[in-house]
């Protein structure tokens, strides 16, 4: 049985090994359902769907579950967990990917319980969209769905990623996805053509710029948080996600003042998965340092407007 704001989450849990001028992590715990859960974790309950080999260390279902978070749909197939090797130059901009050994991820077709398909939030990472439209597919009308892709996937199934976009309430791209999939250069005039072409709401990420919000009835931008020590930007994207629609869960509804939190709390999630390598700092942080964040990110951008003319 799912509680009224339960979050579903359905992508990658793999193992990463990254370099980055700041250092090297071998193995560590990675894929976008474990960076968007630890994340959501710290606003409301989390489910996850994914899958993991029989090699997949035991230490790192203790994290999940130290968090409160349910893996009753993570499924344990022979063979070994997805595997992700990257490196990152000096301005930290895009990953350089050295390999993928996709393994037991490579036929993962996700099967929704009773328990999950009634969850009235839910998370289609960055995995295909066949299968992300499998999901909605066996989902029970949740209340607000999110959807992440890649350019892996803009360059393979255009068609259908605009599908998944038409169909979810809140699609996540970031700089390079929404002007490949709009075909326009310009951000704010790329999120338009993606509204224009059947989504609902988009949200831009633009890195250490912040981010964008675009629907029909509300237009409104985040700045990115001053952070002063930056070691891994892997998974930023997904804890940006997990952040935002943890507090919109939290809150139970989607007005546009929540929404703006809710890109507060996505800015502040991310800001701090990419101060250590793998999820280390959403697993550690808490109430009162995400308060913290939260704060001076609504400081930097409140003021009080005096008449112009």
């Amino acid at each position: 049985m799912s509680a009224d704001n339960d979050i579903l989450v359905v992508g990658s849990v793999a193992l990463d090994s990254v370099r980055t001028p700041y250092g090297e992590a071998l193995e560590a715990l990675g894929g976008s359902a474990s960076y968007f859960a630890l994340a959501a974790s710290h606003f409301a309950p989390v489910r996850v769907v994914a899958v993991v080999g029989e090699d997949f260390p035991a230490e790192h279902r203790r994290l999940f579950e130290s968090r409160g978070i349910n893996l009753s749909g993570l499924e344990t197939a022979p063979g070994r967990t997805f595997r992700w090797r990257g490196e990152y130059s000096a301005e930290l901009g895009h990953a350089h990917t050295l390999e993928t050994q996709l393994n037991v991820f490579s036929t993962f077709h996700p099967h929704l319980e009773d328990e999950h398909r009634g969850c009235p939030f839910v998370f289609l990472a960055n995995i295909d969209p066949d299968l992300q439209l499998e999901v909605l597919a066996q989902m029970r009308k949740p209340r607000l769905s999110l959807s992440d892709t890649m350019n892996y996937w803009i360059a393979r199934k255009p068609d259908r990623v605009l599908e998944v976009l038409r169909q979810v309430d809140v699609a996540l791209l970031n700089e390079e996805e929404a002007r490949a999939l709009a075909g326009e250069t310009l951000l704010i005039r790329a999120a338009d053509r993606l509204l224009e072409q059947g989504a609902r709401s988009v949200i831009v990420k633009k890195g250490e710029h912040g981010a964008i919000f675009r629907s029909r009835e509300e237009r409104f931008m985040t700045p990115a948080y001053p952070v002063e020590y930056l070691r891994d930007p892997t998974g930023a994207g997904d804890s940006f996600a997990g952040g935002f629609l943890g507090w919109l869960a939290r809150c139970g509804r989607s007005d546009g003042d929540t929404l703006q939190q809710g890109m507060a709390c996505g800015t502040t999630m991310a800001s701090l998965a990419i101060e250590d390598f793998s999820p280390c700092r959403l697993a550690e942080t808490d109430r009162a340092e995400i308060a913290t964040r939260v704060g001076l990110l609504h400081r930097m951008i409140h003021f009080d407007l005096e008449p112009l003319d």
